[in-house]
């Protein structure tokens, strides 16, 4: 008879770049003789039919991973229609009730949860279930995070007041005031008591998992792990980094997307790649730039288009006409790729030809970049991404940021000077085989006796053992 597995539950917000790593997390575990639920709560309409696209793609490929959705629950009618992280926060909140109710029926060992559903650690310990949360962003970004009430006990200013200083906190480095995501500027909005009450809830937790390994972010690791970022009187969680976790190559798709078949014609380490997320759209206006710019650098490029608001469902030549400047796609024939709205990301990176990435710095796209080898231009767009981009930039240099974003438009002349900045300079090259050095350490992580595969060994063995 097999021995019984250990059970599982997992609670993630259904937001796709949270569920992807939810996901990765959920068949890491499964080998190890645990039985994973994942559990999603209530959310926006508009967000529900990408999620539930994903979450049935995700069943089919992986039966070993069973899923469970609660009942859409009813949000308090003072949470602001137009306050989305918000609303986040509330929904997992207003979720704690069925959850309750689902845990005494299923009576799990473990109880995972993302940062944005904070409230069910009330409901795991109401139960006396072990709770730990799961972070999909960087190790810096806790120890933010968890420093965050000393930085307000500090200072009664709100962070949109302090435009221009500098904020400081232990294991990073300094982060532009104005460059904190926009839910914490005002310190009195009900986002940013969120984020208070999140910083507290994780030091009661039995510890924070994170999507990123010691080896990358060393610094913050060990100024968490060392106490220096936890508020006098509170606990230090334990920190468990078992990164990276990201989603695997599609080896066995059906279809080849085009765009890989355009790189293989490149030179190696040739082409720019331009993408920004699922969520990156940007202006007519900031699309022509970017055009221009790649057109007077001279460099091979691939670049990925969300078409600007209005636009979503025009196809063709007639989106073409619109949205890039006249003659742009003729003049550029045979050394750039424009691709609409998608490409496979993760594929593209890890193609020889790839020599740059500009990207928004979310956290899965880094951690696919890094993996690759293929060093960034930062661009940042929303949500921790600014905060991201200093990391990248100032702490791990890994990136080089381009600074038109601050002043609500990228020019052509930075996009190109940048560009070829990258490809061509000696601090490109630099960048670039600093790179590969972090490539070879994040490849090591999570490997057979690799720093995160110990790491989840031990955090497995002690699960077992209470």
């Amino acid at each position: 008879m097999s021995p019984k597995k250990l059970a599982v539950i997992y609670l993630p917000p259904g937001m796709i770049g949270h569920l992807v790593s939810t996901v990765e997390l959920g068949k890491l575990l499964v080998p190890h003789g645990i039985d994973v639920t994942i559990v999603l709560g209530g959310q926006d309409d508009g967000g529900a039919a990408a999620t539930a696209s994903f979450l049935a793609d995700a069943a089919a490929t992986n039966p070993e991973l069973s899923f469970h959705r609660l009942p859409q629950p009813t949000l308090p009618c003072n949470v602001p229609a137009d306050d989305y992280v918000s609303r986040v926060f509330e929904f997992a909140r207003a979720s704690g009730p069925d959850l309750c109710d689902f845990l005494r029926s299923t009576s799990p060992a473990v109880l995972i949860i993302d940062f944005f559903c904070y409230s069910a650690l009330d409901v795991g310990a109401e139960l006396r279930i072990p709770t730990y949360f799961f972070l999909t962003t960087c190790i810096a970004s806790l120890a933010f995070l968890l420093y965050l009430p000393v930085i307000q006990e500090e200072n009664t200013m709100s962070f949109r007041d302090l435009s221009g200083d500098l904020v400081h906190a232990p294991g990073i480095p300094p982060i532009p005031a104005d460059h904190l995501p926009m839910p914490q500027l005002d310190r009195d909005s009900v986002s940013s008591r969120h984020f208070l009450a999140l910083s507290e809830q994780v030091c009661n937790s039995h510890g924070v998992m994170v999507n990123s390994c010691h080896s990358l972010e060393r610094r913050a690791a060990d100024a968490i792990v060392a106490g220096l970022c936890t508020f006098p009187g509170r606990r230090t969680p334990p920190l468990h980094c078992i990164g990276p976790l990201i989603k695997p190559r599609e080896e066995d798709s059906a279809e080849r997307h085009e765009c890989l078949a355009w790189l293989d014609a490149q030179p190696k380490a040739s082409v720019l790649f331009l993408c920004f997320g699922s969520l990156g759209v940007f202006s007519l206006e900031q699309i022509k730039q970017v055009a221009v710019g790649l057109e007077t650098s001279g460099h091979r490029f691939l670049w990925v288009v969300r078409p600007p608001p209005g636009l979503e469902h025009v196809t063709g030549p007639d989106l073409d006409a619109l949205i890039f400047p006249e003659g742009f796609l003729r003049r550029t024939k045979g050394r750039g790729l424009v691709v609409i709205s998608w490409a496979p990301q993760r594929e593209v990176l890890e193609h020889g030809a790839v020599g740059g990435f500009v990207t928004h710095c979310g956290w899965n796209s880094v951690l696919e970049a890094v993996t690759a080898g293929v060093p960034m231009l930062a661009w940042p767009l929303y949500a921790e991404q600014r905060m991201n981009k200093v990391f990248l930039v100032e702490e791990m240099r890994l990136a080089v940021g381009v600074e038109g974003y601050d002043k609500g438009i990228v020019t052509a002349e930075e996009i190109q000077e940048k560009a070829r900045w990258l490809m061509d300079s000696d601090g490109g090259r630099e960048l670039r085989e600093r790179t590969l050095a972090a490539m070879r350490e994040v490849k090591e992580a999570p490997s057979d006796k690799g720093e995160s595969k110990m790491t989840l060994l031990e955090l497995v063995s002690q699960w077992k053992s209470d």
